[in-house]
């Protein structure tokens, strides 16, 4: 199997469209059509974990953090970032990071993170806008189901837990072909009626391209007739962080101690606490201040984070509990999501888990 394969799958789940403009997600460093050995998944990439991939026979690093977030003019060793590279390269080791586009996936980071809360009725936080494209095709009512089916394989025509929607409208188009023309149904130089039905399906913007070019394949006319049509909706299956809620509220201290027992940590840092129990948890694994406002407008009882400075504390206006557990403690979950998606995905395909821990902070 080939790296190219694995990267494959995983962008077909988050594609790197969906990732955040200050991200670079993606294939960083290595051949994507060099044979894969095995892989390793961390939730970040420094040289003792590419020792525990030589080690471990890997030549791929899976990590959720990129490595390289800015250029790099020069290759010195002067930084942990520019020795990371260095040795990978030395040792053909490939290192791929998918980072805020498994953040945007629905079940991705923050759906792990409800799991792990026991969490039940999981959505998004701040759904995406700007994320889906309408395509409208007109086609010779004898050839509908065949396009529609074409279509569906390509990937359009998916809605949450849906697949195979359309929305079909019989009518009557009309073209007259010139000289140069070939027409599949009609004469040219004559005006021609045909009966056609009119399918519109929902394209995820990450798609277009392959359903297109999917539908120019195998659409019968010479020329087709179709529009595309970006749409203000907001996708609700994908988006930066999530809100779930539980079937009995808990005790607040309660559900602190559950936080402080599910992701290990020795503590928390919190605001006052102006709820007496616990129902509806809003949370963003990595940094996720920039989403408070989402939390208190969905009315959430706590806002379970990392990251969050000193004056952020205060915009908790004293509606709603903030939870920083860390960085590193609020996504430590992410290997094994990538890990159980690989495993599913390629049995046969050796995936490992760093054992190594790449969080930077320590705690006395």
């Amino acid at each position: 199997m080939r790296i190219r394969e694995v990267i494959h799958y995983l962008e077909s789940l988050a594609p790197l469209s969906s990732q955040e403009s200050y991200d670079n997600s993606g294939l960083i460093v290595g051949d994507a059509n060099t044979e894969v050995r095995a892989a390793l998944i961390s939730l970040d990439c420094t040289e003792d974990i590419i020792d525990e991939a030589l080690r471990k026979n890997c030549n791929l690093i899976i990590a959720h953090h990129p490595i390289v977030f800015k250029g790099l003019k020069s290759f010195t060793g002067r930084n942990y970032v520019e020795r990371t590279v260095i040795k990978a390269i030395k040792n053909d080791i490939a290192i791929y990071a998918i980072h805020t586009n498994l953040d945007n996936y629905l079940n991705g980071v923050n759906f792990e993170i409800g799991n792990h809360l026991g969490l039940q009725n999981l959505k998004i936080l701040a759904p995406t806008s700007d994320a889906l494209t309408k395509l409208v095709v007109y086609c010779p009512e004898k050839e509908a189901d065949n396009l529609r089916d074409t279509l569906f394989e390509a990937g359009a025509g998916n809605i949450g837990n849906y697949s195979d929607c359309s929305y079909n409208l019989v009518g009557e188009g009309t073209y007259k072909g010139n000289e140069n023309s070939n027409p599949t149904l009609g004469v040219k130089g004559n005006r021609h009626s045909e009966k056609e039905i009119r399918i519109e399906v929902l394209v995820s913007k990450h798609r277009e391209t392959n359903v297109v070019n999917a539908m120019l394949q195998a659409h019968p006319y010479e020329e087709v007739a179709y529009d595309l049509i970006p749409l203000k909706n907001k996708n609700k299956y994908e988006g930066a962080g999530m809100i779930g809620e539980y079937a009995e509220p808990m005790e607040t201290e309660d559900f602190l101690k559950h936080l402080k027992e599910v992701f290990q940590v020795p503590c928390i840092r919190h605001t006052a606490l102006v709820k007496n129990r616990i129902r509806k948890v809003a949370f963003c694994g990595g940094s996720g201040s920039f989403l408070l406002g989402k939390a208190r407008s969905k009315q959430a009882d706590i806002y379970v984070t990392g990251d969050f400075k000193y004056h952020e504390f205060f915009d908790a206006e004293d509606q709603i509990i903030i939870a920083d557990i860390g960085h590193y403690e609020s996504e430590q979950y992410t290997k094994n999501l990538l890990y159980d998606i690989l495993s599913k995905k390629f049995p046969k395909f050796a995936v490992h888990l760093a054992e190594i821990s790449t969080n930077p902070i320590n705690y006395f």
